[in-house]
């Protein structure tokens, strides 16, 4: 008797739901170029769902200084095990010293991925008599991580503060420690977490602070090491991660905390203990980006130029979006005039993500103008009459 078959009937029937609720997704086959665009079949489009925000990952004059930079030795595509075992390049050691370097810390933790960081390290931490109190709107690597830990999660309204504070005087007398779960930039609704209200509160409670950087590091801050560095509290967050699959134009994370933290991670953290290291070319090139750190200011100042004119000419056509940053979220409702309104731009040469459930709440679709240094205004400025198109909701 063939017993994959009525597995695989199952599965059918779960995909069709799937597709009659507009939630289908396929990936598709894509090139990113130098010039903000992508190519698709043949086309052409303005790359408006990327996270190349300094378009260090496009830049072939960076890429060619880099390969000249590279040393033969290290253009390895391979970590050959994991960081325990035989993974750790002293390209990587190199690394974590120049990030604590830059950030003023300790040696940085180097993980596998954002993804990788973020579900593992609240696990790694956290015990039985732990309470997480998290932002609603974590990203799912975030949500992930905590429910894999032993603690007590609550997730309270996005950015109420004044809420968190009522739940820090509830449960700062539990046995065990409390844990404040944010992201910096949201991802998905380009919003900013007030960072300095933050550490008051987990100061005044003796809460830990975990903020999650992945969209800010690289673009804010007058060193651009993110929003923390920007509000003035980079030294007072417990658990800072950043992404170097970002602004970085590389691949891997990273975690800046106190050395006993790091000790533990090192040493209970599944996924930096069961996963492949980064390969020493990947290392590489971030050692490069390191090196040249300070060259991308203008690129930051682009960045938030191109920010404020898109933001601003949105709002003068009429063109609710929400949101502080480079991340420009326009929400349309649902998953089906949501995905209508991407066909549509498609069309009009604009490669633009149709954001829907479960990456968000039901009923809350969206368009995420993602920008990037890379991008040109004359581009950008056309894209303005077709949202003024669109059903755009508050």
């Amino acid at each position: 008797m063939n017993r994959r078959r009525p597995f695989c009937q199952a599965l059918e029937g779960r995909l069709a739901l799937i597709r009659d609720q507009g939630l289908y997704r396929v990936p598709q086959a894509m090139v990113p170029t130098p010039r903000g665009t992508l190519l698709h079949q043949g086309q052409e489009y303005l790359n408006l769902a990327g996270n190349d925000y300094l378009g260090l990952a496009v830049d072939s004059e960076q890429q060619a200084v880099f390969r000249q930079w590279l040393r033969p030795d290290w253009a390895i595509p391979g970590a050959t095990g994991s960081r325990l075992m035989t993974g750790t390049h002293p390209l990587c050691v190199r690394l974590e010293e120049r990030l604590g370097r830059l950030y003023g810390t300790g040696p940085a933790l180097v993980c596998g991925s954002g993804y990788h960081a973020n579900v593992g390290i609240l696990p790694a931490l956290t015990g039985r008599d732990d309470v997480i109190l998290a932002d609603k709107l974590c990203h799912a690597s975030l949500i992930d991580g905590m429910r894999l830990s032993r603690a007590r999660l609550i997730r309270y309204p996005h950015l109420d503060l004044e809420r968190l504070e009522e739940l820090l005087k509830r449960y700062s007398s539990v046995r065990g420690r409390v844990f404040v779960v944010t992201e910096s930039v949201f991802s998905m609704d380009g919003d900013i977490a007030d960072l300095q209200r933050l550490v008051e509160l987990k100061a005044r409670y003796g809460a830990v602070l975990y903020v999650d950087e992945a969209h800010a590091v690289g673009v804010r801050g007058h060193c651009g090491l993110g929003c923390a560095e920007e509000q003035g509290v980079l030294t007072e967050i417990d658990l800072l991660i950043g992404t170097f699959g970002k602004a970085w134009g590389g691949v891997g994370a990273f975690c800046l905390c106190s050395a006993p933290i790091r000790e533990m991670l090192v040493n209970a953290s599944r996924s930096f203990i069961f996963s492949t290291a980064l390969p020493p070319v990947s290392l590489a090139w971030l050692l490069f980006v390191v090196d040249h750190w300070q060259e991308y200011a203008p690129r930051r100042r682009r960045l938030l130029e191109l920010t404020d004119r898109l933001r601003r000419t949105l709002a003068e056509a009429g063109v609710a979006c929400r949101g502080q940053s480079h991340i420009v979220p326009i929400l349309i409702g649902t998953s089906e005039a949501t995905l209508a309104a991407a066909r549509m731009l498609r069309q009009r040469g604009f490669w633009v993500g149709a954001v829907r459930p479960p990456t968000v709440p039901s009923g809350t679709g969206r368009l995420r103008l993602s920008l990037s240094a890379a991008h040109d205004w004359s581009r950008l400025e056309r894209l303005v009459p077709l949202l003024e198109q669109l059903p755009v909701r508050m």
